[in-house]
């Protein structure tokens, strides 16, 4: 199978390790991985930001950029989820809508393309540990993810996966609620780090990396001595791509 990946702007820049995990994992499933080196930004930042215009011409180039009729694989349902829910909206009634509409069905967060077109749960990963998962806003309210990060998991050899109280509740990031809202911000994050270190683990794992990076802040702060990992990058462990 051919599959497009999307790296968003946080992998790009801070977590390029994550971008490398996924395309480890998918081409052990037997995926043909390309990566279109002009691809930016999905356009979300400036979306949220009230930018309508500004985002429109990134959303545009995003579109352009992955034509085709290629599955699209991201590591972040925040990314993801703002192509599927609100690409229709910024291009309502305009030439792109078709385009707009077939991109919002083709583009999938990691581990929901993981079970959902690719129908695998378990690569042979092996990563002992104890840890506990955090369901991130946009992959819970967004795409709609709650199991399939965790089947995954569950296959994982060596891996021990405890649920968290309120696992449900937002890290406190929310892109710029972090910098408008900073004490609240804090705060939540601070909850997050308490609720996960009370299951005694050792690690925290979610889909998306700007979660990990607010949370993590507020755990070295802490000094909880959590420490933070993709689900691609459990995933790659212990693989080798023969």
């Amino acid at each position: 199978m051919n599959v497009q990946i999307f790296i968003p702007c946080f992998v790009d820049q801070l977590y390029p390790q994550v971008g490398f995990s996924m395309v480890k994992v998918l081409e052990k499933t037997g995926c043909t991985v390309s990566y279109n080196p002009s691809q930016t930004c999905c356009g979300q930042p400036a979306f949220n930001a009230g930018f309508w215009g500004e985002a429109k011409e990134v959303c545009t180039k995003f579109i352009n950029d992955f034509s085709g009729s290629d599955y699209v694989v991201a590591p972040s349902a925040s990314c993801v989820g703002f192509v599927r829910n609100y690409y229709m909206k910024l291009f309502e009634n305009a030439p792109e809508t078709a385009l707009a509409k077939k991109l919002g069905e083709r583009i999938f967060e990691f581990s929901e393309f993981m079970i959902h077109i690719l129908k695998v749960d378990d690569i042979g990963a092996s990563f002992p540990g104890k840890a506990t998962y955090h369901d991130s806003c946009a992959g819970l309210r967004e795409c709609k993810i709650k199991n399939e990060p965790r089947q995954l998991l569950s296959k994982v050899k060596g891996l021990e996966l405890v649920e968290m109280n309120d696992v449900e509740t937002c890290c406190g990031f929310g892109g710029t609620f972090a910098v408008k809202f900073e004490p609240i911000s804090i705060a939540m994050g601070d909850q997050k780090v308490n609720n996960a270190s009370d299951t005694g683990a050792e690690y925290l794992i979610s889909t998306d990396v700007s979660c990990l990076m607010h949370i993590d802040g507020c755990n070295k702060h802490k000094g909880a001595g959590l420490k933070t990992k993709h689900i691609a990058e459990i995933l790659a462990e212990g693989l080798t791509n023969s």
